[in-house]
């Protein structure tokens, strides 16, 4: 396909993209059909069937992506009637491009078109519980570093926390402690075990810390045993909460070292900074 072609194509695709009040794009099946060069319904209307089988195959919820809705079209003369329509997310159009007749050059262009901006919807995503997962890390940190300064004020010395810490772990781990969480999910020794928690549990050890925080501080509370009881009710109410959504933090995959995904991170937002740089210049 020549790049003029594909140039046309890709400018008019993006101009059939719709947007919801949130900002959520969407595509209208009518519309497609015309972009595809499907020229009846009927026709078309087969292909978005298997795309709906795709879909269903795939475990995704087919009102996630096929919302069926109707408008009203000018039939000549100002009369209007009313048509069915469906609501088109990009996974919804990439099935339907993959359900295609290939032969049709439209449709060609459009397999490899949504199957482009699904990845780069992916990767956006992934991006995103990246960073997400970082931000939690590190406000776990902040926190333990409060409620270790916290207990210092209030007699308990850094080996004092590490044993109100490890106690803390075992009642959100379900009887777990931090060294058998960390042989589970193949954690190295001399690294912390958050490093490599997804980002629910992150969250969970983080609220258990702060309740701790503020009761400790409220009620005064003072010497290792008091506060070692106090945090053991925290980790064990946090965990009685994920459990009735039906989540068992031990029962959670490990995720990628931390890290690695800093590293990533880091990197990315160079080449970023490096691109926008270059962008710019060529502007000027």
């Amino acid at each position: 396909m020549k790049r003029e072609v594909v140039a046309k194509y890709q400018k008019t695709f993006e101009q059939y993209v719709h947007h919801t009040a949130d900002g959520t794009e969407y595509w209208l099946a009518r519309e497609l059909q015309e972009l595809l060069g499907y020229t009846q319904w009927r026709n078309f209307a087969k292909v978005i069937e298997k795309a709906i089988t795709a879909c269903e195959n795939s475990g995704q919820a087919k009102d996630d992506h096929f919302v069926g809705v109707s408008k009203m079209v000018n039939i000549g003369s100002g009369a209007e009637r009313q048509i069915d329509d469906i609501m088109l997310s990009r996974y919804a159009c990439y099935l339907i491009a993959q359900n295609g007749d290939p032969r049709k050059e439209q449709v060609a262009f459009a397999q490899s078109y949504f199957a482009l901006q699904t990845r780069k919807q992916e990767l956006l995503e992934k991006r995103i519980n990246e960073i997400e997962r970082v931000r939690a890390r590190k406000k776990l940190s902040q926190t333990e570093k409060e409620l270790s300064g916290i207990l210092y004020e209030r007699g308990v010395d850094s080996k004092g926390f590490a044993r109100i810490r490890s106690k803390g772990d075992q009642a959100l781990f379900g009887g777990m402690t931090t060294g058998a969480m960390k042989y589970k999910l193949s954690v190295p020794k001399n690294r912390p075990l958050a490093d490599f928690l997804p980002t629910i549990t992150i969250k969970a050890k983080d609220f258990a810390n702060e309740i701790t925080n503020f009761n400790v501080q409220k009620e005064n509370m003072r010497g290792e045993q008091k506060i070692t009881e106090e945090h053991i009710k925290n980790n064990t109410e946090v965990r009685n909460l994920l459990k009735n959504r039906g989540i068992i933090p031990e029962n959670l995959p490990p995720e990628e070292d931390i890290k690695k995904v800093e590293r990533r991170l880091k990197s990315d937002n160079k080449k970023l900074l490096k691109d926008t740089k270059k962008l710019n210049k060529n502007k000027k």
